[in-house]
């Protein structure tokens, strides 16, 4: 059954989606929980920890709902917020979207868009909760080994697994957000690191639908790993979908400029060694690849234009019956003595 709190001090509201839902709620698919402004809701959601969506007004008594997005990523991350106000102008969508919230629906209610719009966000935050699972599996995201993972694991399992290395074949691709370090100069640190948060959702998505693993966050970039049967065509496919998500995304104002983002992104495969990388002492080790097919990867994003895939002429040589791809020519790389035929990925 998904929880979901709705915030807003117009009782009348509380009473139609009551109605709309009812049947859904009568078969303990939704559980409605009601709050009349920020501050309630704050008190909802300690008593309800196991909410996954909140349904929140704009303009409230007490605490508004633009304050109140301010204060879940902190305490409470994996919930997802849509916004439903009649305060539809684009200046609170961009407040609204640039401090977390997943939609927006705006007054009159339109309940087939609502109830359209709450299993979307559902979805989204169950995508989340599969993927901090995997956390935890060490199967999708393989992070730092800390306390907090050592608690699931005895200690002869963590001296186990510092020893799982192995040489694998795999495709890796980095993905960097271009030109987004300027946003820092413009915008605040909150509005920064949501902004960000969403682009990564938006990648990490397309990443886990080609059965990838997100490796790690550098920064405005990503480091994804593809293994199995058809990894590069995988990695490709992701590469291509990214570019285009974050191509569809529309311009947002950040003090005086305007900002549309875009990525660049190299993809290589071949061999590389796989294992835990880091300090043992302190309990932190990075499960990683490393090696130079890796590196390879990296210096082709960094040598990348907007909205490029680029790829090697041995990598060409695999993909070119799949992929449209055209030639960039020779290009000189970091730390590479002599210049590489690079090719880019169309479609």
């Amino acid at each position: 059954m998904a929880k979901i709190l709705v915030v807003d001090d117009e009782s009348d509201l509380e009473l139609l989606i009551k109605q709309k839902f009812r049947k859904k709620i009568r078969e303990d698919i939704y559980q409605f929980i009601f709050a009349e402004d920020g501050f309630d809701a704050i008190q909802k959601l300690e008593e309800n920890p196991d909410v996954e969506v909140i349904l929140s007004d704009i303009n409230m008594p007490g605490m508004d709902g633009l304050t109140l997005l301010t204060k879940l990523p902190t305490s409470h991350p994996l919930i997802k917020a849509v916004m439903v106000s009649a305060y539809s102008d684009m200046d609170n969508i961009r407040t609204a979207m640039n401090r977390g919230a997943f939609d927006f629906v705006c007054k009159p209610v339109n309940f087939n868009d609502l109830e359209l719009t709450v299993e979307k966000t559902l979805q989204h935050v169950q995508l989340l909760k599969e993927t901090f699972r995997a956390i935890k599996e060490n199967n999708i995201l393989k992070m730092y080994v800390d306390e907090n993972v050592l608690n699931f694991m005895t200690q002869k399992e963590f001296e186990a697994s510092l020893l799982a290395n192995e040489t694998i074949e795999a495709s890796v691709m980095f993905v960097d957000i271009c030109g987004f370090t300027a946003i820092t100069d413009n915008a605040s640190a909150n509005e920064v690191v949501n902004l960000l948060n969403q682009y990564f959702d938006l990648i990490v998505k397309e990443i886990i639908a080609q059965n990838g693993h997100v490796d790690k966050f550098i920064g405005d970039a990503v480091m994804a790993i593809f293994r199995g049967k058809f990894h590069l065509d995988r990695a490709i496919d992701a590469a291509i979908a990214v570019r285009d998500q974050i191509k569809s995304i529309e311009a947002i104002k950040t003090g005086p400029h305007h900002y549309k983002p875009s990525v660049s992104i190299g993809i290589n495969m071949g061999e590389m060694i796989s294992g835990n990388i880091g300090s043992a002492s302190l309990r932190r080790l990075d499960y990683t690849v490393i090696g130079d097919s890796v590196n390879m990867a990296q210096r082709l994003q960094a040598v990348g234009q907007e909205g490029q895939i680029l790829i090697t002429e041995a990598v060409y040589q695999k993909a070119k019956e799949s992929f449209s791809c055209k030639p960039i020519g020779q290009v000189s790389l970091k730390n590479k003595a002599k210049p590489f035929a690079l090719y880019e990925v169309i479609e």
